[in-house]
């Protein structure tokens, strides 16, 4: 796992600290270098491993005990300092996180985001029972999403979301995340997932550990759905799969197979369209997995081996 730190040398923490005891008011000295620290009486260190990116999943580690929040909000950390947070697919290019160690200091350390080029797509075949749902269709649509969005929303203590994650399948990417799509000519809302190409049946395995938060056979727009809860907010969505092997409440280990590839639903031909959720944030499932080119790659060259 690739990390980076972020901590006061000794030279400049000796620095601030005279200024500390020369200050008049006798007050908390402050060093401004990338990030500002507050009451200097320790070396100060968090650890963060993703892209600074928009749509981005970051994953953290910092002392037990630490207090930490994301633009001011409050962020759930482990009982042993790793925690998750996400950046939104058009989020502010400047963000704040804020660490309160246990001995009382504060690290405030702004995170300046790479602004990203989405893709736009256009998609032909849709029928118009899809594209304008009648009233009873709607409703159906409406109850699924509420499904959805609970199942995301739910908290629970597992730490499977700071595991190395692995694509639930490999092959050809047919969707990007973030792209703009237009479905027989009508602009539609950003694709919020990555699309693996592969045949009607092909088996999906869990990305990483996980419970099954929601497991149903056909909804209205995304058709065979499947959520795995990784903890602390971090999900996966499998959607338009032709049958589901696990359901909602059992627990699944990262490579078991969990789904088959399908077209069911808003799809003109079976992909498995996968997601990754921070919460209700929805974000970039490639910026948590190695490239697929650099994955199918090794996978040839097991196969010569």
């Amino acid at each position: 796992m690739k990390m980076f730190e972020t901590h006061i040398p000794s030279r400049l923490f000796h620095r601030v600290f005279i200024s500390y005891l020369c200050s008049a008011r006798y007050s908390s000295a402050l060093l401004i270098l990338g990030s500002v620290l507050i009451a200097p009486q320790v070396q100060a260190q968090v650890n963060l491993q993703g892209k600074l990116e928009q749509g981005a999943l970051m994953r953290g580690q910092v002392p037990a005990g630490t207090q930490v929040a994301l633009n001011g909000e409050a962020i759930k950390v482990t009982s042993d300092g790793n925690f998750a947070f996400g950046f939104d697919r058009d989020g502010e290019l400047s963000q704040q996180l804020t660490l309160i160690y246990p001995s009382g200091l504060t690290e405030v350390k702004p995170l300046t985001l790479t602004k990203r080029e989405y893709d736009i797509q256009s998609v032909k075949g849709i029928s118009s029972k899809i594209m304008k749902p009648d009233p009873v269709a709607q409703q159906r649509a409406a109850k699924d999403s509420a499904q959805v969005k609970a199942a995301r929303a739910s908290f629970s203590n597992q730490t499977a979301f700071m595991q190395e994650f692995i694509w639930p399948l490999t092959g050809r990417i047919s969707g990007v995340y973030g792209s703009q799509r237009i479905y027989n000519d009508v602009p539609g809302n950003p694709h919020f997932g990555v699309d693996v190409a592969a045949k009607t049946g092909t088996v999906v395995v869990a990305p990483a550990d996980g419970v099954i938060s929601l497991s149903v056979p056909d909804m209205f727009y995304s058709g065979g759905t499947m959520v795995i809860d990784h903890g602390y907010g971090v999900s996966s969505s499998f959607l338009h799969l032709s049958k589901l092997y696990v359901k909602t409440g059992e627990v699944v280990k990262q490579g078991q197979a969990v789904a088959e590839v399908g077209s069911t639903g808003r799809a003109n031909g079976p992909h498995l369209d996968w997601r990754v959720n921070w919460y209700q944030m929805r974000l970039d499932p490639t910026t948590i997995v190695p490239p697929m080119a650099t994955v199918l790659a090794n996978e040839k060259a097991a196969v010569k081996d």
